[in-house]
């Protein structure tokens, strides 16, 4: 591998990460951050400003706070040539702003999702996920899967964030129901570390049903049933009945109950659970192709 020189703007946790996976990999690499003290221990130069820092190399990763801290510390810059890789979390609309903004500047732009804690940068343990430009992909390869497990989505910039805002979603869904259980445990006697093998085998035993709700979801037909949403109807209110009278209610079991209510009103009631997504008015042929 040639050693490209590599600009990291951003030096919170993934930020140095980034960059000290590329100096292992024997990249010069320059590094800007506000405040410069975070650069402590690099073995980069660290430029005093974003302009100089961009200025020294083709390739500029991104990693700040959020899409505004992104917005800021590219204002004025000259990107001009420059291959932009932002991994700051953000919408898809964001991405797809700031992917505008680099076609106006001169820059091409490539969106990344990181699936990895800061420590597991540069191991088998890290993946992101990226669209945007297959120009930056593909010059920029065999950089980029120097940080993890590489994963093109294609050319709209927002598509990645697409899969990341609703993979967030899941997970902190997935948590909440999982604090809202050690709570309902608690309330019963039992130790959250008691509970949690036996639910984390029953959400292993879920994942077929997954399967089939996305396939159901994807060709917009619900008829299957076998998990229908008159049961699952009758379940939640059972199960929000115990929960109050425990003194653990939880919003997100009536926010669902209530998807589920409006498709039994509707007289879908035999219909499979999956068909409660429709009640989310989810525009789902809005970005398709």
């Amino acid at each position: 591998m040639t050693s490209e020189a590599i600009t990291v703007l951003g030096l919170g946790n993934l930020g140095r990460a980034l960059a000290e996976t590329f100096q292992r990999a024997d990249h010069p690499v320059t590094v800007w951050n506000r405040s410069a003290a975070k650069a402590e221990g690099l073995a980069a130069t660290v430029a005093s400003t974003a302009a100089g820092a961009v200025a020294a190399s083709e390739l500029v990763v991104v990693a700040v706070l959020d899409h505004q801290a992104a917005q800021q510390v590219l204002s004025g810059v000259d990107v001009c040539g420059r291959a932009l890789v932002n991994l700051t979390s953000g919408t898809p609309d964001d991405a797809r702003e700031l992917a505008r903004w680099a076609a106006a500047n001169g820059a091409e732009y490539l969106h990344g999702a990181v699936y990895a804690v800061p420590q597991t940068i540069g191991t088998d343990a890290s993946a992101i996920i990226y669209s945007g430009s297959s120009a930056v992909h593909e010059r920029w390869q065999k950089q980029l899967a120097l940080l993890g497990k590489v994963t093109f989505l294609g050319v709209d910039a927002g598509r990645a964030s697409g899969y990341d805002v609703a993979i967030l979603s899941g997970m902190y869904g997935l948590l909440g129901g999982f604090l809202h259980a050690a709570a309902l445990a608690r309330a019963n006697g039992i130790k959250a570390g008691e509970l949690t093998p036996k639910l984390l085998s029953w959400l292993t035993d879920l994942q077929p049903a997954l399967t089939t709700f996305a396939e159901e979801i994807d060709g917009e037909s619900y008829s299957g049933g076998e998990s229908s949403l008159a049961m699952n109807q009758s379940g939640l209110a059972t199960l929000i009945r115990a929960a109050g009278a425990q003194g653990v209610p939880f919003a997100a079991l009536d926010s669902l109950k209530a998807l589920v209510d409006q498709q039994v009103d509707a007289g879908r009631g035999e219909e499979s659970l999956a068909r409660a997504v429709e009640s989310l008015g989810v525009a789902s042929q809005r970005f398709a192709g």
